[in-house]
């Protein structure tokens, strides 16, 4: 008799944790990574991926969840085609072979229902490193134009480029890499 109340209880506990999580699909319009570096010593220059598309899961208390996004490597924008094309390359991101640059976060810290700091692994060209992610601005509420609940986010972080077989030039061209995040997701 106890065995089947202990059951009850654990399928319940389950079931409520799996509806207490909420979805969010990142929305492809205001969603984007750009990237800063060094250039030569003259002057810091600013590319961005243009597809970055991904997952974020929060609980419903606002203390937790989990965050999965993939960005397209090829999707590069640097305001030259050439340049494009260079990054695009077997030299830096080798966008054929390598695709997608992945983040899968590992803990995601919360202070009073807001995110400000994420940790987890970012993947590119097939090397995996730890990275910790600084939130700036992270807001939940109802879009009055789409109707849809939505969270958005502001958040940077650093990077050694050369850790990820992205090192050439360097030191010339900069290894250190400063991430700017920005994005937006609706509740499923």
């Amino acid at each position: 008799m106890n065995f089947f109340y202990i059951s009850v209880l654990l399928l319940n506990l389950v079931t409520s944790s799996v509806q207490a999580a909420e979805i969010y699909i990142t929305d492809p319009e205001h969603t984007f990574v750009s990237f800063s570096y060094k250039h030569l010593a003259y002057s810091i220059q600013t590319s961005r991926f243009d597809k970055v598309n991904g997952t974020i899961t929060l609980n419903d208390q606002m203390d937790g969840g989990t965050i999965d996004i993939d960005i397209e490597t090829g999707s590069i924008s640097t305001g030259s085609d050439t340049f494009n094309k260079l990054l695009r390359g077997e030299d830096y991101f080798n966008s054929e072979k390598f695709p997608v640059a992945k983040f899968t976060s590992d803990k995601v810290v919360f202070n009073n229902q807001s995110i400000t700091s994420i940790s987890g692994e970012l993947t590119i060209k097939g090397t995996t490193k730890s990275i910790n992610v600084e939130v700036s601005n992270f807001a939940c509420s109802r879009n009055f134009i789409t109707l849809k609940y939505m969270c958005g986010a502001n958040a940077t972080a650093k990077l050694s480029r050369s850790e990820f077989d992205l090192g050439k030039y360097v030191p010339f061209v900069g290894d250190e890499i400063r991430l700017n995040i920005v994005i937006e997701a609706s509740r499923e």
